[in-house]
C-alpha cells in the first residue's frame, strides 16, 4: 500500500506543510495535535477539556485510517506545565485499557500562549487493516 495523507481542515496543516495523519500500510502516524477544535480554532480553558478535544482529533484521524484509539501503541504528551500532569494522566488512564500505548510526557513552550497539551500518537491497525 503507497502512503496516504489525512487531513483535518486546520489552518495549521497548510501553513506549516504537514498531515494531521500519514498511513504507512498497518502504521499510522498522527501528528502532534492539540486540544482546540481545527475548524474554529476555539482553545478550551482547561488542560482536561483540552486533551479530550485533542483526543477527539486523534480519534478522527485514526477512523479514516480504518483505526481506533484502542490501536495506538505509542504516545507523546507534550504540556505547557507540569501542573496539568496529574489531570491530564487522569484522562488518559480512563481513556487508555490494556494493552495500554507507551507514553512519553514532556513539559515544553508552545508558540500559541492558549496550547496545554498536545499529543502525538503512533498506532497500528489490527491485522493490518487497509
Amino acid at each position: 500500500m503507497a502512503r496516504r495523507a489525512i487531513y483535518s481542515g486546520s489552518k495549521f496543516e497548510d501553513l506549516a506543510g504537514y498531515s494531521r495523519a500519514v498511513i504507512d500500510d498497518e502504521w499510522v502516524f498522527v501528528s502532534g495535535t492539540a486540544g482546540f477544535d481545527p475548524k474554529t480554532g476555539a482553545f478550551p480553558d482547561s488542560a482536561e477539556d483540552q486533551t479530550h478535544r485533542a483526543l477527539k482529533t486523534i480519534a478522527e484521524a485514526l477512523a479514516q485510517a480504518d483505526a481506533t484509539l484502542a490501536d495506538i501503541v505509542s504516545l507523546r504528551v507534550f504540556l505547557s506545565s507540569r501542573d496539568h500532569v496529574m489531570p491530564v494522566s487522569k484522562v488518559l488512564g480512563a481513556t487508555f485499557t490494556d494493552p495500554r500505548p507507551t507514553n512519553t510526557t514532556i513539559i515544553c513552550g508552545f508558540a500559541v500562549d492558549e496550547i496545554k497539551v498536545e499529543i502525538e500518537v503512533v498506532a497500528r491497525r489490527a491485522g493490518g487493516r487497509r
